[in-house]
């Protein structure tokens, strides 16, 4: 590995996991573990739990799990390594210097993000050169001033095929990091050129302060509008923002969403300094998360038109389902917030901003739009629509309340309304029943993994399975019991290549830390593998126990290899053992 197996040991056990958990969640203690409410998903029940002594966390809420390294890269989006270093200067441990493919990829990725740097300072000079004219013209006519286009970085991209390849090739980079870096294409016969041109740009800076990307806008009429980079082994649109670098510092408890980058600087200079844009993609879960990290409240600030409703009704559910409460914009007398700033001025934003729609309020109205409350048919169609979607909110009083907003623009009594309600919301509650009815009559699918493709082919075996690793994350030593068994017996190839990493990491005289295995499993493995952790486990009888559980993984091993050899009188053996074994386990 390219971290050393010793230098992760020490970060871990240096690390305390409560400790680091609370510096983002308000835990609990009940019993020897601790509970909060899970920073990766919307709840007002604490279902997030830390176990100190397995150095584990498992939200029972949303799946996620894993140790303080899992926990380091979900929150932060961060990759292993980088979530290694974080916690290792937490820890005052200087980082190794790391030989292999991974330390390869590390120099690959900090060559790129030095590269973009070197981009953006080159976008930024020929702003104010000769060539740059007609894009810091286009700017100021835009009204920005020189101090917002230093702050936010903004450039021009001369009208060339290969400026910026010749620029950066003076300082030793090829077309090769360019075509990396997303600031170059390639044509059909080979020829390399400059991605960017002729366009004002944008560069996009993550929350750490990294150039990671660009954005390029036409000024004039031009298709596409937009140009943006492309993902990168630096860059994901999906996971990053424009502008959070900066909104992330503002005193506010409330981000303001806009479509654009111009929208969002605009406000940014009027003062308005939580505005952030989504990067070229609509609004993602990931983006919801990230937000919800530095604010608690959403002001949704799109454009008017159909495109701009149908993305703020889109956005609506995922910033909700992040916990954060959601407020939409009408911005009336002006197509966007850029314009509206400009036509009436900063306080008069401001006062739209305080004067902003519940999301309620807004779907409904959106709602209305749909029909003719002059026609009677229409008008129930209406009602009966809003109460489907107002059946979905959790709280009784927001149901009355915005029941009776429904009632008032239908010209209905309250109680009607409040009828209607009730009648979709026992609607719901029969179905969600019926559906909780069904999951608790199937008791096997309960025992299987979350993620599809890591489901249990023989349950049976997988049971023991798991308690041979939690046996051994308690007491490394009862692998001595364990003596001759490998991942190959297990039903579970997830479960079989943990065991055989726990049993090299032994065998090495490292610790058997889940925390550990963060870099060598998937997210979803490690969040089912924390999981299996958190289960409980007796530490009473462990060897018994152990000798047990290796004997039904041996005896389904047998099964399975013998179920097709052709054998008869094995297969009839094999049928009346499994008609005993479901005997013994159906008597009372």
């Amino acid at each position: 590995m390219a971290i050393p197996e010793r230098f992760l040991d020490e970060v871990i056990a240096r690390t305390d996991l409560v400790d680091l958990v609370s510096e983002s969640v308000r835990l609990t203690k009940k019993g020897s573990s601790y509970w909060g409410c899970c920073p990766f998903h919307s709840e007002k029940t604490p279902s997030f739990h830390v176990v100190p002594d397995r150095q584990i966390y498992k939200c029972f809420g949303c799946g996620k799990g894993g140790g303080a390294i899992n926990f380091v890269m979900e929150l932060e989006n961060l990759s292993f390594r980088e979530a290694v270093e974080v916690l290792a200067k937490r820890a005052g441990m200087q980082m190794p210097e790391s030989v292999g493919p991974s330390a390869d990829a590390r120099q690959r990725r900090e060559k790129l993000l030095e590269l973009n740097r070197q981009a953006a300072r080159a976008f930024h000079s020929w702003l104010y050169s000769p060539e740059g004219a007609q894009g810091l013209s286009y700017l100021q006519k835009r009204g920005l001033s020189k101090a917002t286009l230093t702050r936010f970085g903004l450039g021009f991209a001369p009208n060339s095929w290969d400026a910026l390849i010749r620029e950066l090739g003076k300082q030793g980079y090829d077309k090769r990091d360019l075509l990396d870096a997303g600031l170059a294409v390639n044509n059909k016969d080979g020829r390399i050129y400059d991605r960017f041109r002729n366009r004002v740009m944008f560069p996009i800076i993550d929350v750490r302060g990294n150039v990671i990307g660009f954005g390029g806008r036409v000024m004039d009429d031009s298709t596409p509008k937009y140009l943006n980079s492309p993902d990168t082994p630096v860059y994901n649109k999906s996971r990053n923002i424009f502008a959070l670098n900066i909104a992330k510092k503002t005193k506010a408890d409330r981000v303001i969403l806009t479509e654009g980058y111009m929208d969002t600087i605009s406000l940014h200079q009027a003062g308005f300094d939580s505005a952030v844009a989504s990067l070229g993609t609509a609004l993602t879960e990931e983006h919801a998360q990230l937000l919800s990290r530095y604010f608690k409240q959403a002001i949704i600030s799109y454009d008017g038109d159909g495109a701009g409703v149908a993305a703020a009704q889109r956005a609506i559910p995922i910033l909700e389902k992040a916990g954060l409460k959601v407020r939409v914009l009408r911005v009336t007398g002006a197509k966007d917030p850029d314009e509206f700033i400009k036509k009436y001025g900063r306080d008069a934003f401001a006062r739209l901003l305080d004067k902003s729609e519940n999301q309620v309020d807004y779907r409904l109205d959106q709602l209305r739009q749909k029909f003719d409350l002059e026609d009677d048919t229409q008008k129930v169609a209406f009602l009966q629509e809003a109460a489907q979607m107002l059946a979905g909110l959790h709280s009784a009083v927001e149901r009355e309340i915005y029941g009776g907003h429904a009632a008032q623009t239908a010209g209905v009594s309250p109680e009607t309304m409040a009828q209607e309600i009730n009648r979709a919301l026992k609607v719901r509650l029969r179905r969600e029943k019926k559906q909780q009815e069904r999951r608790d009559l199937s008791p096997a699918s309960q025992m299987q993994p979350r993620s599809r493709g890591l489901r249990y082919e023989n349950i049976r075996s997988a049971r023991a399975e798991e308690g041979v690793l939690r046996l051994l994350l308690l007491d490394p030593d009862l692998l001595r019991e364990a003596q001759g068994l490998t991942g190959a017996e297990f039903s579970s190839p997830l479960l079989g290549r943990a065991y055989d990493r726990l049993k090299a990491r032994a065998e090495e005289g490292l610790s058997l830390h889940l925390a550990a295995l963060a870099e060598e499993f998937t997210g979803d493995e490690m969040d089912h593998l924390a999981q299996v952790a958190a289960q409980p486990e007796s530490a009473a009888n462990a060897r018994q126990a152990m000798a047990d559980y290796i004997a039904v993984i041996r005896r389904e091993a047998l099964l399975r290899s013998s179920a097709g050899s052709g054998d008869d009188l094995l297969r009839a053996a094999q049928r009346r053992y499994q008609e005993k074994k479901a005997y013994m386990e159906e008597k009372p």
